[in-house]
């Protein structure tokens, strides 16, 4: 799924869940720079990568279903939040007179 001639520190970041600061732990707990490409790698490289984000980290689905739970959650208690996502409103403070129009 990662374009093959990216930066390998740049590619992982396009994995939900991972951003850059975990993109470069994952490279810096393989032994590989950040910054050769991805064409680059050794099948076996990108199979310990994959071994090692599928074990320490919440990444694709997981992810996005752990975020839906907690809208959820903020919905089923009925606090300001919830309302606001229910109603599909902002939710931090931004105005609502001009922009977000429902």
């Amino acid at each position: 799924r990662l374009v093959p001639n990216e930066k390998v520190r740049i590619a992982l970041t396009k994995i939900d869940g991972i951003g850059p600061k975990k993109a470069i732990q994952v490279c810096s707990r393989l032994g590989i720079s950040g910054n050769i490409k991805m064409n680059e790698l050794t099948k076996y490289q990108i199979d310990k990568m994959e071994q090692m984000i599928g074990q320490d980290h919440v990444v694709h689905w997981e992810f996005k279903r752990g975020e839906r739970a907690d809208i959820e959650r903020l919905i089923s208690i009925s606090c300001y939040r919830g309302i606001r996502h229910k109603d599909g409103l902002p939710l931090r403070g931004q105005r609502t007179h001009t922009n977000a129009r429902t």
